[in-house]
């Protein structure tokens, strides 16, 4: 019997999908499809749900931030009370385990992100209202229009399209969201989007606030983009797919937020080695093997000097990532690209030192996997010794001195993230300077004896950095309420009459934002 596919969300309202085609997921952990069915949408879906999102925008604008934030706070009770079916399903989907990342962790960050951006849309401060009151003149960030969301396969709470942070953020600020589920975990995706529904109808928001599908052609999704009554998206994914995207957005000067591609390298400093080297290496395979190395901000290249404590470190984390369990990766597709990034570093010249096979025939797995090669190696094709291996496979450089070693970093593209393991009492202080003073240039964050592993949802988070690592190097999509301004537009307001501006700029300040009022901040009225 043919499983029919779920139905898709537009304006309100569940109804079939208008094309023909359509697909179901795996259970990675045993490469079996699962029973569940869900449609590829054509054009004509596209352009009901840009119809729908265009008119709620509208409508939206004449909404309270009190209203936009009660929805968030529904919606995140609602996601907590069906916690136990989401965990059951995202875990059918992904293979993540229940408990903890996906019941323990994952779950609690997604409702926390939801009240966090729900505070945020009721104070106003996000939108950083401004006033000259000599001039007259004024202005703050206002809602862009609807969003587009397209989500990650290796979160499905977190930065799911219809329940992550994007998504968050987007409604904040102001904007109706189309969700465009990630083909790995669409069942979780409905899951959500059946909970968003309910929360919209709940709190009386327009009926296309939150919209739903789950996958186009790539003509379609490149038209989706550019259309003009789309205003802004937020992408985290693949970097070919983000790439194509990204240029159908560009050729319309359209925002396009975009997470890419990110090693994240580490930089292991002699001193560091010296003093405790054994600690090093059971912190890095503690991190590197994470989740089967399917974080954003996985390590995925260490960079060393030369030295018998660099090969003793080698040697141990190599025999650890041999008698370390193998995980299960995401899907088959993550684990072709695996496979294939790996066949790429080997063709260049690196060492393959363990792994970079696949381990069992249905489950979705790869050994893993160390590769090694010199920093003159590297000098010779950096573009190629780029290559991301997203999963549970680390590339190793180890360089002949500081001098090569800070070359290296002057040759990296963009990270989100940069590590630097140094002597803990000071000694390789100058060292840390050089090293930090190249690297600090080339990521979004910077830490200092401590893995990259993991995103705290801080206001002083930043979860972005330099192209390719995002599309936008000042934009971060973690931390609010800093996430929200990708997501609106500096609007000023010369010589407007104040009862017709936004009540945040208003000389009463009803909302207590703080405001920068003629060179001061203060959350008081005129």
């Amino acid at each position: 019997m043919t499983q029919v596919p779920h139905p898709i969300l537009v304006n309100g309202q569940w109804r079939p999908g208008s094309h023909a085609t359509a697909f179901s997921p795996i259970n990675p952990s045993t490469g079996a499809p699962l029973s569940e069915s869900f449609p590829v949408s054509d054009w004509s879906d596209c352009d009901a749900i840009l119809t729908a999102a265009a008119s709620a925008f509208s409508e939206l604008r004449n909404r309270t931030p009190d209203e936009i934030a009660l929805f968030l706070e529904t919606y995140a009770s609602l996601i907590e009370a069906d916690k136990e079916a989401l965990v059951e399903i995202a875990h059918q989907e992904t293979g993540l385990p229940k408990a903890p990342r996906l019941g323990d962790v994952e779950l609690p960050r997604t409702v926390g992100q939801l009240r966090q951006a729900a505070a945020a849309a009721r104070q106003q401060s996000w939108s950083m209202p401004t006033i000259d009151t000599k001039a007259n003149i004024r202005s703050c960030f206002q809602a862009i229009g609807p969003v587009g969301v397209f989500g990650p396969n290796n979160f499905p709470f977190a930065f799911n399209s219809i329940a992550g942070g994007d998504f968050a953020a987007a409604i904040a600020a102001g904007n109706p969201v189309i969700a465009k589920a990630n083909s790995s975990h669409p069942a979780t995706t409905y899951r959500f989007a059946l909970l968003a529904d309910k929360a919209a109808k709940q709190t009386n928001m327009p009926s296309g606030l939150v919209q739903l599908i789950y996958r186009t052609s790539h003509p379609d999704g490149e038209r989706l983009v550019a259309d003009p009554r789309l205003s802004a998206i937020g992408y985290t994914g693949a970097r070919n797919a983000g790439l194509q995207l990204k240029a159908a957005a560009d050729r319309v000067g359209k925002p396009f937020y975009a997470e890419l591609s990110s090693v994240n390298p580490v930089v292991f400093l002699p001193g560091a080695f010296s003093e405790r080297l054994d600690k090093l290496i059971d912190e890095y395979v503690s991190s590197g093997l994470m989740g089967t190395g399917q974080f954003c901000t996985n390590p995925g290249m260490l960079l060393m000097v030369d030295s018998e404590d660099t090969s003793k470190f080698i040697s141990a984390v190599t025999s650890k990532y041999q008698s370390s369990p193998c995980g299960t990766l995401l899907s088959r597709s993550v684990e072709t690209s695996l496979l294939k990034s790996v066949a790429i570093l080997k063709d260049a010249g690196a060492e393959l030192l363990t792994g970079g096979t696949k381990v069992d025939e249905g489950r979705c797995s790869v050994a893993n996997t160390v590769l090694r090669i010199h920093g003159k190696q590297f000098l010779s094709d950096p573009h190629v010794f780029q290559t991301e291996a997203f999963g549970n496979a680390v590339l190793i450089v180890v360089c002949k001195n500081l001098d090569e070693l800070v070359s290296v970093i002057e040759h990296l593209e963009g990270n989100l993230t940069g590590s630097i393991y140094s002597d803990s009492t000071g000694a390789d202080d100058a060292d840390y300077n050089r090293v930090a003073g190249v690297l600090t240039h080339r990521v979004g964050r910077i830490l200092n004896d401590k893995m990259p592993t993991g995103v705290a949802v801080s206001p002083a988070m930043n979860h972005g950095g330099p192209f390719p690592a995002t599309g936008h190097p000042g934009f971060t999509a973690v931390g609010i309420p800093a996430s929200l301004v990708r997501f609106a537009k500096l609007t000023c307001f010369d010589a407007v009459r104040e009862s017709r501006l936004p009540v945040v700029l208003q000389n009463a300040n009803a909302l207590k934002a703080w405001r920068l009022v003629d060179g001061n901040w203060s959350n008081g009225s005129l």
